[in-house]
């Protein structure tokens, strides 16, 4: 749940309302959202019991799949998803912060480096993004080094931090769902949400898709919008497979593993769906992007799509915009605490299976974390910081994560086939009716956001498919270290004898 909750509930319904321009599809995206998420944790719930080790999703494609898939994970999991992850929510970080201290902006160049001009390939149009340092992420670099430092000084520090943190997120989540049934209905904006809810929400109703940034606009059906639309809530409900990364250091992982997933992820979408309510009984979900008041700006035009302030203001002022910005500060803070403790255990398994940098594998000396691994990742997650906008990083994200997703729960079915004797401590409730249903929903959305997202899909698919090469290389270099090790062991003990 820590992991989980962090800056896209408060922001990304505003993305997500201009996309569907429907407060039937508004729902009905988090609720697809909500399906997915619960039925892909009941299935690595399986895989968590069976394989309880440090890793998590790298073990499993690796035990699943072979040694590729699990590198291929791996290799995606550091330059893309956990890394993009960490960026976009430090970036949300600034962006809240900014709330207090308007000089911390997007728009606030420290360093522009470059603007990258717009490529178009056929009717995708790629680049067209600025590229520099910020005062918005350099915040979002700060609070990423800083966490980073914290998690070297051992696991109970992160955990303590992760704890306090997520019971003030829930809480905050929570709060805003009651206060918002107490005191937040609106007869205005429940009369322009719900008097004609299902507006274009018919199967052949046509929505406007603009085909990446600065792109030609497309006309699509409701299942391709709601497809695009997932990118957002997708985000938002991320990160619940982070708890099997740290399997190694779980106690009794063959039952708290899968009870965690259930739990965690079941509690959370429930808060998401209750919040998207309250959002549409107290703003309504059309708006004016010029309009000089909370209801007239609506949720699709929240001041910098902050629609959790945005609520909050509307129901106590100035005062409850305040007090909801500093709790997402507080909610994107420790979520960005649990990936980046989580995200560094991948790593470290990959480097002692002699598929990372072998420096990696070390742990401190003193606090026994996988410190070498913390500074590569902080490392690597700053450059992501400078190379775009919240929105951006998440089309840069989102694609990858379905890809492995799909392929963790084809190895589930695999490993029904290859393994039916070994030990299930759990075994998927569904199996195998939900799974199924779980693949083919999540390609078609990866098949839609190659076509109307490509601004990073299609580099996200590229960064995945260099991983062969580079797999095959590292497995090579790796294989001369081992035998030129077995070598020199073999000289020091005949020197010996």
């Amino acid at each position: 749940m820590g992991s989980m909750i962090g800056s896209g509930i408060f922001i990304v319904s505003a993305e997500i309302a201009r996309e569907v321009n429907s407060p039937a599809l508004l729902l009905i995206a988090w609720l697809v959202t909500g399906f997915l998420t619960v039925t892909g944790a009941l299935a690595y719930g399986e895989l968590a019991a069976m394989m309880p080790r440090a890793g998590g999703q790298y073990v499993y494609l690796r035990e699943s799949l072979g040694p590729l898939w699990g590198f291929l994970y791996g290799w995606t999991l550091f330059l893309v998803i956990q890394t993009g992850t960490i960026a976009a929510v430090g970036v949300a970080f600034g962006k809240f912060l900014g709330f207090f201290f308007p000089s911390i902006s997007s728009a606030n160049w420290i360093l522009h480096i470059a603007k990258v001009p717009p490529i178009a390939i056929g009717p995708m149009v790629l680049g067209n993004m600025d590229v520099g340092l910020n005062t918005q992420n350099l915040v979002a670099i700060v609070m990423i080094m800083a966490l980073s430092v914290i998690n070297m000084f051992g696991l109970k520090t992160g955990a303590l931090i992760q704890n306090v943190f997520t019971i003030a997120k829930v809480s905050a989540l929570s709060s805003l769902v009651i206060l918002g049934l107490i005191f937040g209905r609106n007869p205005q904006a429940v009369a322009s949400n719900f008097t004609e809810f299902w507006r274009n929400a018919g199967l052949h109703a046509h929505h406007l898709v603009q085909v990446g940034i600065g792109g030609p606009v497309a006309m699509v059906g409701t299942l391709t919008i709601l497809a695009v639309a997932q990118v957002g809530s997708l985000f938002s409900a991320d990160a619940w497979n982070n708890v099997t990364f740290t399997a190694g250091e779980v106690k009794s992982p063959s039952r708290n593993l899968p009870l965690s997933l259930a739990l965690g992820t079941g509690v959370v979408i429930l808060l998401y769906m209750a919040c998207n309510i309250i959002y549409l009984n107290i703003l309504p979900l059309e708006g004016d992007p010029h309009g000089a008041t909370v209801m007239a700006r609506g949720i699709q035009y929240a001041t910098e799509d902050r629609v959790g302030t945005a609520v909050m203001q509307q129901m106590f002022g100035p005062t409850g915009a305040a007090l909801m910005a500093v709790a997402i500060l507080l909610s994107t803070f420790g979520c960005n605490n649990g990936l980046i403790l989580a995200g560094s255990r991948v790593y470290y398994a990959m480097a002692k299976d002699g598929l990372f940098f072998r420096g990696v594998a070390k742990l401190h000396p003193r606090y026994k974390t996988p410190a070498t691994s913390l500074a590569v990742q902080a490392a690597w997650t700053s450059i992501l910081c400078l190379s775009g906008s919240y929105g951006q990083l998440l089309d840069y994200i989102i694609f990858a994560v379905l890809v492995f997703y799909i392929l963790t729960i084809t190895g589930l079915f695999v490993l029904r086939w290859k393994r039916p004797d070994a030990p299930r401590p759990y075994r998927a409730i569904g199996y195998p009716v939900l799974p199924a249903i779980y693949i083919v929903f999540a390609v078609f959305i990866d098949v839609v956001l190659l076509r109307y997202k490509p601004q990073f899909t299609w580099p996200g698919l590229i960064i995945v498919l260099i991983g062969i090469p580079v797999y095959l290389l590292w497995s090579r270099v790796s294989r001369t270290n081992a035998n030129c090790e077995s070598i020199n062991l073999w000289e020091e003990r005949r020197t010996d004898d």
